[in-house]
């Protein structure tokens, strides 16, 4: 075990037991898709004796322009991911936009994940807490994180029995992001679990094109050094052809690299 100090002179034990890894494509685009990145998972789960969360969206409402693909919708992409579940044994996150869509993803998933932009949205953040699922709050490109106690104060009190935050960088400028990884240590002071989401903040969000930008070669750097901060998880958005991808293709990580990656995180 290691030691280490953050805000308020907190100390934080960090054991050698395994970080939370949530891995996935970005958004469901096809069954075979879903096939391929979960067997994967299970094969470094079986390799390394990590729990990896299966994660993937059936929506991306908030999607640049208004041809973006969205992915299948709530009803078939819950089917779709309860699949993924019963095929593979694998733990399920999945983001919600609004309010009514907690209840039935709750059904299916067992972490539901409120948007960057969404999370000071009262009554999404109270209706998935209620659902008693593990609720992951990911922090606004516009907040630092010591404002993270608010969203986390609401779902408490809505009776969420397990909160997770996680870090994704802030805007700079017009057009892209800028990662402060004492983020990390303030929001550990927030709640035990702190996650970096290692590929969107490699985002460069221009709109180029009606489409975000990013560069995959910083993951790695961006998961080495939230280690170093204290993260006690990683997110990463991962497909075997990143560059087909059908959302957020710039900064998904290839699959295969993510074996190499996970053993680094667990040194």
């Amino acid at each position: 075990m290691y030691t280490f100090a953050c805000q308020n002179t907190y100390l934080y034990i960090i054991s050698m037991t395994q970080p939370k890894i949530i891995a996935g494509p970005c958004v469901i685009e096809t069954a075979e898709l879903l096939d391929t990145v979960a067997r994967k998972l299970v094969d470094i789960n079986r390799k390394l004796g990590t729990d990896i969360i299966f994660k993937a969206s059936f929506d991306k409402a908030n999607r640049t322009s208004i041809s973006s693909f969205r992915g299948p919708g709530l009803e078939k992409g819950l089917q779709m991911l309860a699949d993924v579940k019963s095929k593979y044994g694998l733990r399920l996150l999945t983001d919600i936009h609004e309010a009514w869509q907690a209840a039935p993803a709750a059904e299916v998933v067992d972490v539901l994940q409120i948007p960057a932009f969404l999370c000071r949205q009262t009554d999404l953040l109270l209706a998935a807490a209620r659902t008693g699922k593990t609720v992951n709050i990911k922090k606004a490109q516009f907040l630092c994180g010591r404002d993270m106690r608010y969203p986390v104060e609401k779902a408490r009190d809505a009776g969420a029995k397990e909160v997770w935050l996680t870090e994704r960088g802030n805007m700079m400028g017009y057009g892209n992001l800028v990662v402060d990884f004492r983020n990390i240590c303030d929001m550990l002071d927030v709640v035990p679990t702190v996650i970096m989401d290692c590929t969107h903040s490699v985002q460069r969000p221009d709109a180029k094109d009606g489409k975000t930008g990013g560069d995959r070669r910083f993951v790695p750097m961006m998961a080495l050094a939230a280690k170093a901060f204290g993260a006690t998880g990683y997110f990463f958005e991962v497909h075997p052809t990143p560059d087909e991808g059908l959302s957020d293709a710039a900064n998904m990580l290839e699959l295969d690299k993510l074996e190499d990656l996970v053993k680094q995180l667990l040194k």
